[in-house]
């Protein structure tokens, strides 16, 4: 039977090899495509899961909220005390708990330095938590002494070679200070699928003796750096769980002075960590997660592809069904029931769709490495570590012919064959119908790609321009060190003195970084000192660095170094902070008592409001305040003429600075675009398929066209002997085409238009979605038909009346 269908597949081809190779190469790269995105799907779905008690694991959250009850901040990380009361506070819930302290080191080995993102303090019930597997030495043991730490396979290669890295010390500069560590075990690197990695793990012990001891590291409710993870004990409920911790804050830190509980102000939250890459985007994570959204929106694209693939089949197939219909009337007359004939249809789409299954393989062992590299995601399609991923493909395979073939064995099928041996076979109007149906679906779906393309492109382009409200071009951001902070006027002044350096500056943030930082604050209204609910972001600056980066005053003054009281009493807010405290005007706010921290002075200045954050942020109130201790970041503003000359000089001057440390500027404006990666990834990954979309939409009206202008050879003779001019013969064959396009962009207007603006959603300062962009989608859609059908009844308009006329 299957011999059959390979020979008459085989025949089509050799008789009719245009419309086969289109169905060939549509359907291999609808599947292609699927496989490709199935793939990332399934590694993105993957994150997290090899812990076998993953899901009696999660990861708490701690979010603060306004008086009126709206969230100003989540954080994926919390204060020290929030671990170990939940586990003292729920025993029988609480199975264990651990605590992760992330933080940058400059981690020695001999002469060789090398500067390390991925050392971590932790628990040592860290390894009761998490599956990771010790190769080499202790693991909890090892943690539980302050000079202990362990590497993982990779880290104790890169540093020790082959040699056993167990009881070699390495030493560490953490926060300028000097450690000295013993390599006490080495554990196996963490899986690519894991939320966030590590490649040191060190003592928790130095931690809290950097907090001042165990007493004052369970008090403090205030630093929010830890990544804190508990295990529930099997059958624990964990929404259930969730709800009992209110009670649990208000039980340990009390009221606030206002005399309002502290939960009112501040919740925490458990997350499955099988679901924190996908679903938790918080404004701290150990490392940047990915997006539900995005994979919805991959998995929508790989079925739109896949449709449009299967359209073409169902279209060509049922539209050459007249050059079949004798040989179904034949075969139903040698007495082939529908059953039969339905299996031998069947048959050969599954036959075709083998075919290009394997073509699609092919193609995505060509491009998968691209996308992988693109994705940053290390996908393979390895059927011998994977041999699912062969099962899998297979039911895709099986899928696709059975959607494709599947209306077309029913309709050729149903021919009488008393009408067709007459010669009197017509395929109905509501075949012609559903065919129209299915080019006006799949032009549908290429204008929804456009449009898509078109509004990322468009919001892309507006947070990489848009105005700010401050300067960002040129401004060079480098990491502050004690002896910057120690001898900073120095080192500024000795900076300023290159003719490409404009000025010099320090905070404690810049710019395209997150307001984290907050403490509680009061201020003069209506004549009398009143305790805020609001959040009021700040930053620790330098004197000069609203001026560094040119961010205007609505009211007041600028810090001014002259005055000493400024170091220690000024304050200046932004526009959003005096509409947060109640003032009427910035003009109001200037000279007022203003207590933040345990700091107590006057607003002498008013910000104009500006994007601190990206513009996946609202503007947020924030107060500047002039530090010494706190400025973590050296903004420097440079003359864009002399950048390569300026960049050497600082090369220079902070490997004296900073010794041992990697050279690695920043630029302001590259750093805000960092921050739009995952839109410039999709505004990629989107135009790409949807050039694959319209590719096969293309395949598929050309085959259309073409068989169309076959079958009206004779009539386009004619029409031509009796004086038809070119355009006549173009419209003639083209409306019916042109008119299934126009129906389709407007079906895709309203669906494109929905998705798109729930799409931008995600974004608190965005562009619009103009009739503009559906202009150019049906534009660019209606060209490219117009185009295909075009170049091939042209053809049709100018070939030889007489040979046509004797064509039939």
């Amino acid at each position: 039977m299957f011999k059959n269908y390979f020979k008459i597949v085989f025949r089509n081809a050799k008789k009719h090899p245009m419309y086969v190779l289109i169905n060939l190469v549509g359907l291999a790269i609808g599947m292609a495509v699927s496989i490709v995105i199935l793939l990332y799907v399934q590694f993105e779905l993957s994150y997290d899961k090899y812990h076998p008690d993953a899901d009696r694991i999660y990861r708490v959250s701690r979010a603060w909220y306004n008086a009126d009850g709206e969230e100003s901040l989540h954080l994926g990380h919390l204060a020290p005390p929030f671990g170990p009361l939940m586990q003292s506070d729920f025993p029988e819930e609480v199975e264990v708990m651990a605590r992760l302290f992330n933080v940058n080191a400059l981690i020695k080995n001999g002469n060789n330095a090398m500067e390390e993102e991925r050392f971590f303090f932790a628990d040592p019930e860290a390894f009761d938590v998490f599956s990771w597997k010790i190769i080499e030495g202790e693991a909890q043991q090892a943690l539980t002494q302050a000079d202990g730490v362990i590497v993982t396979e990779s880290t104790a290669k890169r540093y020790f070679g082959n040699e056993s890295a167990v009881g070699k010390e390495l030493r560490a500069n953490l926060a300028g200070q000097e450690f000295t560590f013993q390599v006490r075990g080495v554990m196996e690197d963490m899986p690519e699928n894991s939320h966030f990695h590590v490649d040191f793990l060190g003592s928790m012990i130095p931690v809290v003796q950097f907090y001042g001891g165990q007493e004052a590291f369970m008090s403090n409710f205030g630093s929010n750096n830890f990544s804190t993870f508990v295990k529930l004990a099997e059958g624990v409920d964990y929404k259930a769980f969730e709800a009992k911790l209110p009670a649990m804050i208000d039980r340990r830190m009390g009221e606030n002075q206002a005399g309002i509980p502290m939960s009112k102000g501040t919740a925490l939250t458990l997350w499955p960590i099988t679901d924190v890459h996908l679903y938790s985007n918080l404004a701290s994570e150990i490392e940047p997660n990915g997006n539900f959204d995005y994979v919805i929106v991959y998995l929508a694209v790989a079925l739109f592809i896949l449709l449009i693939a299967c359209i073409n089949f169902m279209n060509l197939s049922t539209a050459r069904s007249s050059l079949r219909s004798m040989e179904v009337g034949l075969r139903k007359v040698m007495g082939a029931d529908k059953s039969v004939l339905v299996r031998q249809f069947m048959g050969e789409s599954f036959v075709m769709t083998f075919f290009a299954m394997l073509l699609a393989i092919v193609l995505v062992y060509l491009f998968l490495p691209i996308f992988s590299d693109f994705t940053d995601k290390p996908l393979s399609l390895n059927f011998f570590l994977h041999p699912e991923y062969l099962l899998a493909i297979f039911g895709l395979a099986a899928f696709v012919g059975l959607i494709s073939g599947s209306y077309p064995a029913l309709f050729l099928s149903g021919f009488m064959p008393a009408k067709v041996l007459k010669g009197a076979f017509k395929a109905g109007k509501g075949h012609e119908n559903f065919r129209a149906f299915l080019v006006v679906g799949q032009f549908a779906i290429s204008v929804m790609l456009i449009v898509a393309v078109l509004v990322v492109v468009r919001q892309l382009d507006f947070m990489q321009n848009k105005d700010l409200g401050f300067q960002k071009e040129d401004i060079v951001v480098l990491p502050n060190s004690g002896q910057i902070t120690e001898n900073y006027l120095i080192i500024k002044d000795r900076l300023e003195n290159h003719p490409g350096i404009k000025e010099v500056s320090i905070s404690s943030r810049v710019p395209s970084g997150r307001l984290l930082d907050s403490q509680g604050s009061t201020a003069e209204v209506n004549g009398e000192l009143t305790q805020l609910n609001v959040r009021i972001a700040d930053i620790h600056v330098a004197h000069n660095f609203l001026h560094t980066y040119g961010i205007p005053l609505s009211a007041g003054r600028d810090f001014d170094f002259q005055r000493a009281s400024d170091s220690t009493e000024a304050f200046i807010l932004n526009e959003a902070a005096i509409r947060a405290v109640g003032w009427s005007s910035p003009e109001e706010a200037v000279g007022k008592q203003f207590l933040y921290g345990g700091r107590r002075g006057f607003v002498t200045g008013v910000m104009k409001d500006f994007h601190f954050e990206s513009l996946h942020q609202p503007i947020v109130p924030i107060v500047f305040m002039i530090s010494q201790d706190r400025n973590n970041q050296v903004s420097i503003k440079i003359d864009a003429a002399q950048r390569e000359e300026v960049l050497d000089y600082l090369e220079g001057e902070w490997s004296q600075l900073r010794p041992d440390y990697p050279f690695e500027p920043i630029f302001v404006d590259e750093g805000f675009n960092r921050q739009y990666e995952a839109e410039a990834k999709v505004k990629t990954i989107f135009t790409f398929f949807s050039a694959l979309a319209i590719l096969i939409s293309i395949l598929g009206l050309l085959g259309l066209v073409t068989f169309a202008t076959e079958q009206r050879t004779r009539e386009i003779g004619i029409r031509k002997v009796m004086g038809a001019e070119t355009g006549n013969i173009l419209l003639l064959l083209g409306k019916d085409f042109l008119k299934l396009v126009a129906v389709g962009f407007v079906i895709a207007v309203p669906i494109s238009w929905f998705g798109m603006n729930s799409w931008l959603e995600d974004f608190a300062y965005k562009t619009g979605i103009t009739w503009t962009i559906f202009l150019w989608a049906g534009l660019i859609a209606g060209v490219i038909a117009a185009v295909t059908v075009t170049s091939q009844t042209l053809k049709a308009a100018w070939a030889n009346p007489v040979k046509s006329i004797k064509s039939e």
